[in-house]
């Protein structure tokens, strides 16, 4: 199977989920800025809510996908917010792509809120859900 890990992070949280996945799956991990050249049978993608909504950066690598991808696997880290999952979702299916209904979500530390997050736990969990999804 075939697996590529993308992420986008302002403050470092989303890389620590992203370097987890990586990690656990002995896989590279880029950000999204780096496109995709070759077809994935399972794309990791990896974000948070930067006010109230997902960051461009991921909005534009998803429109930037020309390769076969066969399911989108998200993964997001927030301060206050829900995960972005249904942002995700929305923009993943304009594009005609499919999205795991599964997604991983933890807090992420900002200013003085959720200090530390995510955390040993957080990273832990993280890498169970990533060897599941990836049927480790």
């Amino acid at each position: 199977m075939k697996i590529a890990i993308r992420y986008y992070s302002k403050t470092g949280n989303t890389k620590k989920l992203a370097d987890a996945i990586g990690t656990a799956l002995n896989i590279p991990v880029a950000e999204v800025s780096q496109t995709l050249t070759e077809d994935v049978d399972l794309l990791f993608l990896g974000s948070a809510v930067y006010g109230a909504g997902v960051a461009n950066e991921v909005k534009d690598f998803i429109k930037s996908i020309d390769v076969k991808v066969g399911k989108i696997v998200n993964f997001s880290t927030a301060a206050l917010l829900p995960s972005t999952y249904k942002q995700v979702k929305k923009l993943v299916g304009q594009k005609g792509l499919t999205i795991s209904e599964e997604e991983f979500h933890c807090r992420g530390s900002f200013q003085m809120m959720h200090k530390g997050k995510p955390d040993a736990s957080d990273l832990k969990e993280v890498t169970l859900f990533a060897r599941k999804m990836a049927g480790y």
